[in-house]
């Protein structure tokens, strides 16, 4: 355990100063999410959502339009 008073020796030796705390470095800021870009990605996940649904259900329609132009065609 250190000591309460000065030592000339050991880790806590030398002139006692307060350290001086600086910002940090711009680039620790990469990768955080901030409000804006986490509304658009919501926005851009939804969309996506929709869109992939929209096609879901619009398959067996155009399968059946495919399906329907394939048997007038054979039968003409």
């Amino acid at each position: 355990m250190a000591l309460g008073y000065p030592m000339a020796v050991g880790l806590n030796k030398g002139h006692k100063v307060t350290k001086n705390v600086s910002q940090p470095r711009h680039s620790r800021r990469r990768g955080l999410l901030t409000k804006h870009t986490k509304f658009v990605r919501d926005m851009i996940r939804e969309e996506r959502k929709r869109e992939e649904l929209s096609n879901v259900l619009a398959s067996p329609f155009s399968i059946n339009v495919a399906v329907t132009k394939k048997k007038n065609t054979v039968s003409m």
